[in-house]
């Protein structure tokens, strides 16, 4: 089973199940996660080989839904959020197992294989000499070299357990199941057919114009919103706007 944060209490409704992205965690989104427990039942779940979940030698995408599955049967069903990698999880888990799902959210990805890769960050984590860390700054410190971005090497660095001075994520199954992380399950058939938001940032490029007819072809019911200002990390670079949206769109009768 996959460890989970939860805010809120129960109250006969599903619950928002939140799925994480690539590299990330439940305590990513800790903040969003409590404010939408406002008024709802939050579960936010660590991934498969990420946080405090566990390990396996497996990352596909239908390991990925069976494990969401998992968390959200004892609840009936539950609407169902998801960013990048727990975007494609979310999208397989509702065309896989419907009677799950309420509804849905997808945050900045798309049904489609990507041609980006995504190793050079497992190569520059790997390379963190982990037994001289003694403070997050000291990993952010071995990975500026390689990683540009502060705001992406502060992401990583959120996955250090420093006692143990190990990668909360399974770096070695990550890196021998990456095509099928970047890619998409083409076997899948069917169709989704209750509401689903696709909800992306303006300035990202993830959720293309000619991806619309496949996206409509397995989420007959999609409807698409855009964040202005924001890129691919959309509820990390707008949150309030984010969070927002999503309550407006769950809102609704």
């Amino acid at each position: 089973m996959l460890n989970t944060v939860t805010y809120g209490a129960p109250d006969g409704r599903p619950p928002l199940l939140i799925a994480h992205g690539l590299y990330g965690s439940a305590r990513n989104w800790g903040v969003i996660a409590k404010r939408l427990s406002a008024d709802r039942h939050v579960i936010a779940v660590d991934m498969r080989n990420h946080g405090d979940s566990p390990w396996f030698d497996t990352h596909g995408y239908r390991d990925m839904a069976g494990d969401l599955a998992e968390v959200i049967a004892p609840h009936g069903r539950a609407d169902v959020m998801g960013h990048s990698m727990g975007g494609k999880a979310s999208m397989v888990l509702a065309l896989t197992r419907p009677e799950l799902v309420n509804r849905l959210i997808v945050a900045d990805i798309a049904p489609v294989a990507y041609g980006h890769a995504q190793m050079q960050n497992i190569d520059a984590m790997r390379a963190v000499d982990l037994s001289t860390i003694e403070r997050r700054s000291d990993a952010d410190a071995q990975l500026a070299p390689t990683i540009d971005d502060p705001t992406l090497r502060t992401f990583f660095t959120q996955s250090l357990d420093l006692k143990e001075k190990r990668w909360r994520l399974n770096l070695d199954t990550l890196a021998r199941e990456m095509e099928g992380i970047v890619g998409w399950p083409e076997d899948l058939d069917g169709a989704f057919d209750r509401p689903t938001l696709f909800l992306t940032g303006a300035e990202s490029h993830y959720v293309k114009p000619e991806y619309r007819d496949r996206i409509k072809a397995l989420f007959p019911k999609a409807i698409f919103l855009k964040i202005p200002g924001a890129g691919h990390w959309l509820h990390a670079e707008k949150p309030r706007e984010f969070e927002a949206a999503v309550s407006a769109w769950l809102g609704r009768d």
